[in-house]
Parts: structure tokens; C-alpha cells; sequence
């Protein structure tokens, strides 16, 4: 379950990054297309919310 949770909660963490730097290249496409930009924030929130909650329960799981 350990080995799980850390790969589970490293591949969040990588794709939440990977949004947040297309966000920050794509800025621009704000005026445009903010659809685009506010999607790909949304996942990026997602994704860093799904990551935060698997290291949350490692650590749980270790503390017990």
C-alpha cells in the first residue's frame, strides 16, 4: 500500500507541475481562449488535490 500511495501521489505531483507550467507559458492565450488557460488550471488544481491527499494518507499510514 506504501509503495502505492508514493507512486500514486509522485505522478499527481509531476502532472499537477506540468499544468501549472502550461498555464504559465499560455498566459497569454487568456485574452484569446480563457478557456483553455482556466481548464488546464482546473486539472492543475485536481491533480495537486489528488496528490496532497496521498502523501496525506502515507503519512498517516506510517504515523499508525
Amino acid at each position: 500500500m506504501k509503495a502505492y500511495l508514493v507512486t500514486t501521489g509522485t505522478l499527481f505531483g509531476l502532472l499537477a507541475a506540468m499544468h501549472l507550467v502550461r498555464v504559465v507559458e499560455k498566459w497569454h492565450l487568456l485574452a484569446t481562449d480563457p478557456w483553455f488557460v482556466l481548464g488546464t488550471a482546473a486539472i492543475a488544481i485536481v491533480t495537486g488535490a489528488l496528490c496532497l491527499w496521498a502523501w496525506r494518507l502515507l503519512w498517516m499510514s506510517i504515523r499508525s
